[in-house]
Order: structure tokens, then sequence, then C-alpha cells
């Protein structure tokens, strides 16, 4: 604030009636939420527009009570948002009690509702947070390796105009069991805890291939249900696999089993249903979501949310 808005704000104190005067002074003496989030923030290894050493950025004070700095190489500002899915939205001192509503797993106007902002401000913050949050998931797995499917009934939740009639309150699928109209999602977990997950175009060997040759240790055990994709994707890369019947008495042999992905997937399905049906375009989106609240497990803290959102953290976590 310049001087001269500061004088003008000073000269209108007089008109604040006892109850005003009150709710000012515990706010000047409340500790700023800027400083908090400056302080959750991580710090900048790079200009972020020109990749130039951090030692070639300089102060440029303060905006939006952010500290900025300004490259010596290609002229611009910066901050610590620059660049992240996060620049230029505003209300940053409610940002992490909008991690705190993350962490609940609350609708978007239940959210809006804690956070004093707007439902519609609400749900463009979800998908800013979980842009990049979608995108944290183990790289490599290995060890015995759970594998199945859950399937996420198509949905165009929030699109005015629909490729199909509309279905009254959700509803079910034109056809039973995996038809045209049910979203496969391919879950794969270790037993050291590392999960990932694939919105799949089509359940066939292509995609199934596709998404888990660069994921899965060519030294692993496959342990997996009776799907032909998956033998064939275990056969033509030389991998051991693991058959386990999902039938009353073989759903364990030994050591293998699929228990630990399909426990996930109740998980998953029982937390989804808070929302009444998710689109399907965002269904990645809330992947991700499930995904940083399972790897934290109970310490998941508000600053972790907002730097998953920043697309850092994530590495120190799961140790991928």
């Amino acid at each position: 604030m310049d001087t001269q808005s500061f004088q003008r704000l000073l000269a209108q104190l007089d008109s604040l009636s006892p109850k005003q005067r009150a709710s000012l002074q515990v706010a000047l003496q409340a500790s700023p939420r800027h400083d908090v989030l400056e302080e959750s923030l991580p710090d900048l290894q790079a200009c972020p527009h020109c990749a130039a050493p951090v030692q070639r950025l300089i102060g440029w004070g303060w905006q939006r009570g952010l500290r900025r700095y300004r490259c010596k190489v290609c002229l611009r500002t910066c901050n610590a948002l620059t660049g992240t899915h996060l620049a230029r939205l505003r209300k940053a001192d409610r940002w992490l009690d909008y991690g705190d509503a993350l962490i609940q797993g609350l609708t978007v106007r239940a959210a809006a509702r804690q956070c004093r902002v707007n439902k519609n401000t609400a749900f463009l913050w979800r998908h800013r947070f979980l842009c990049s949050v979608a995108g944290h998931q183990a790289e490599h797995e290995r060890g015995v390796v759970e594998i199945d499917e859950t399937f996420f009934l198509e949905s165009f939740k929030g699109q005015r105009r629909l490729p199909r009639p509309a279905r009254q309150r959700g509803g079910v699928g034109a056809t039973r069991g995996t038809g045209k109209d049910q979203i496969p999602v391919m879950v794969v977990r270790d037993r050291d805890g590392h999960v990932a997950d694939f919105k799949l175009d089509k359940l066939d060997a292509v995609h199934v291939s596709a998404a888990l040759e660069p994921l899965v240790d060519a030294e692993a055990v496959l342990c997996t249900d009776g799907a032909a994709v998956y033998a064939a994707f275990a056969r033509r890369h030389g991998i051991t696999h693991q058959v386990v019947q999902a039938k009353p008495g073989l759903r364990v042999r030994g050591a293998f089993h699929i228990q630990n992905v399909n426990a996930y997937h109740g998980r998953l399905k029982d937390w989804m249903a808070r929302f009444h049906g998710v689109a399907t375009k965002y269904l990645v989106n809330y992947l991700g979501w499930r995904r940083m609240l399972e790897r934290y497990h109970r310490q998941i803290q508000p600053v972790h949310c907002l730097q998953e959102a920043l697309g850092r953290g994530y590495q120190l976590v799961i140790g991928t």
C-alpha cells in the first residue's frame, strides 16, 4: 500500500464503531497468513523464465505477501509461484485453509464455506491444486507387484451438451458389467506401498502394455486375476506371472495375492462416493487426490497439499 492510501485509511479510523475497532485490533495482533505461506513455499532453484541459476536472481521487493526476484539474465521478475498452476491466483492467504479442505475431502460448496470464497472459486482452486498432484505417482515398482482394474461410470457432469440422454441422479450404465460407458482404471501397487493408477481408453493389451512397460521392473513378480491382458504383457516381457483367481478359497496362494490392490479399490470407491459422481474429464485429478492422501496418511498437513500443488515435495515422501 502506498503512503497516500495509508494516510486515507488512517483518516477513516475515527469513523469505526467499537466492534469494528476490536476486530481491527485482533486482526493486527494475529500472525499474517502471508508470512506462513511464504515460509511454506520452497525456494527457487533457478529462474522460471530462462532457467538461469539462482545466483543470478536478486531481490526485487514484495508483492501480495511473496518475495519477488529479478533475473539479471532475462531481466524478468518472478516469485515462488511463477510457472506453477497456482500462479496469478488471488486470496493466497486462504490457500492453507483450502489445503485443509482437500485433506477433509470436502465438496466444492463445503470447501467454499470453510474458506469464505465463492463456489466457482473453490472449484477453480480444486483443479489448480490437483493438476500437478495428478502426475505424482510411482515411476518404478519392484518385488511383488499387484495389478487389478476397477471401473467408473462415464460421466459428463457439468457439461451443457450431452452426447446421450441425461441420466436421473447419475443412474446406472446402459449395459451391465464392463460396457462402453464404464471407464477402466488400472491400479498397480507393490508391497512397499508405491501406487500408480491409469485411466485407460480401453482395457486391452496395447493400452495395458503402454502403461506397465516403463513402470514394472523386469525382475518383478506380477500378481493379477485371470485377465488375459496381464498374462500377455508378462509373457511378452519375460516377467514372472502369478494368477490368483478371485474365488472363495483361491484368493491367496502363499505370498501371492491381490488383496492390497483390492483394498485400495475399496477405499477409493468409498471416498469417491461423497462426490455423487465425478466428471470423466476430471477423473485423473481425483485419482491423484486420493493417492496424495494415501501417501501421507495421517501425517498430511495443509502445507503438504500446497507443496504438491507446486509440483514439489513428492520425491521426499515416497522415495522413488
